[in-house]
């Protein structure tokens, strides 16, 4: 599925287009150059999901936990981490398979880890203010 994004106030249409889109799925992989709008869109997706709390970048913590209406939501920013090891250390079996939502940016950095169903989504640069995103079940 593609969502063309033109402004930010586009956001919640493309967040509540992607949690219809998931279904079931409760584990969200975000791909996209850095600067393409990962966290940008994440908190959207938070404020749609009714998370209450202010949604910030987990760079340095590597996860941010909140509670939203649809239970526990985990937001992790695995950009610096250096090894595989730190996931394991961080605990990412309780987070990946304990029935929370899962919101992963830089996913490549964990794919041995990563549980074998979950929703990918692609966020393309058009230009400054568009982005395309396409959403896929892998």
């Amino acid at each position: 599925m593609e969502i063309a994004v033109n402004d930010l106030s586009a956001l919640p249409n493309a967040a509540a287009q992607l949690l219809a889109f998931a279904g079931e799925v409760k584990i969200f992989i975000f791909d996209g150059d850095m600067g393409a709008g990962k966290t940008t869109f994440i908190k959207t997706f938070c404020q749609v999901l009714g998370v209450a709390d202010v949604v910030s970048s987990p760079t340095y913590s590597i996860v941010n936990e909140y509670e939203s209406a649809k239970g526990s939501v985990y937001h992790f920013d695995f950009y610096r981490i250096k090894d595989i090891q730190e996931a394991y250390d961080l605990g990412y079996e309780e987070y990946f398979y304990g029935g929370g939502i899962c919101l992963i940016e830089w996913p490549e950095r964990v794919a041995e880890l990563l549980p074998d169903h979950l929703v990918k989504v692609e966020i393309s640069i058009v230009d400054e203010n568009r982005r395309v995103f396409n959403l896929s079940r892998v």
